[in-house]
């Protein structure tokens, strides 16, 4: 079972085509996941699911959780234009 923030562990969905690294300091998501209408997929978004609802509710517990870490600009998310595109 995934416990986010607990150790260095990684969980692997589908072999290896998303993953999920964990640390005592950040939860790192990197890939790609195709779900399909099968039981294999079913697995995997249960296992996933399970993970974030971890990383959720381990920050919903952190009482003093900053507004962003002290390695990340504190800008926040925005779109910008494409510039490629008149």
């Amino acid at each position: 079972m995934f416990k986010a923030y607990s150790n260095d562990d990684v969980l692997n969905l589908q072999g290896d085509a998303l993953t999920v690294s964990n640390s005592a300091a950040q939860v790192e998501i990197a890939g790609t996941l195709a779900l399909k209408r099968d039981k294999r997929s079913l697995k995997a978004a249960l296992a996933l699911h399970q993970a974030l609802g971890s990383v959720i509710a381990a920050l919903q517990a952190q009482a003093d959780l900053p507004e962003h870490s002290a390695d990340e600009p504190p800008a926040a998310p925005h779109v910008i234009d494409n510039p490629f595109q008149r």
